[in-house]
């Protein structure tokens, strides 16, 4: 199922430092134009996770 248009207007990649906008590129991930990184939706949850800082926290 699409996301709502209001809800990609809010939403904004966590890895860029000037948050661009993401869009969705089907309905099982969201991708940033700007560093390409690919976010998931899994049980209709978008999981904003960047993966080298879920590296670190498990780590640490």
């Amino acid at each position: 199922m699409p996301l709502s248009e209001e809800l990609l207007r809010i939403l904004a990649c966590p890895a860029c430092d000037d948050r661009p906008p993401l869009r969705q590129e089907n309905e099982e991930s969201l991708v940033c134009d700007k560093c390409h990184r690919h976010y998931p939706i899994r049980d209709g949850i978008i999981e904003l996770l960047v993966e080298e800082e879920t590296e670190q926290q498990a780590q640490g």
